[in-house]
């Protein structure tokens, strides 16, 4: 291989790693406000829940 073809390959692996780093800090965000929105929303729930009438 010439020396373009191992630019071209450390380009194309610099910005897969860039694009996964960047996929996976959304992802790490996004489970966060889930479960941060279901802690939230069970406490309420359980708070409410004096308030039923069955």
């Amino acid at each position: 291989m010439d020396n373009e073809n191992f630019e071209k390959l450390h380009r194309t692996l610099t910005f897969s790693g860039a694009v996964s780093i960047i996929i996976g800090v959304v992802i790490l965000v996004y489970g966060l406000a889930c479960g941060i929105m279901s802690i939230v929303g069970g406490g309420k729930l359980l708070a409410s829940r004096s308030k039923l009438l069955f």
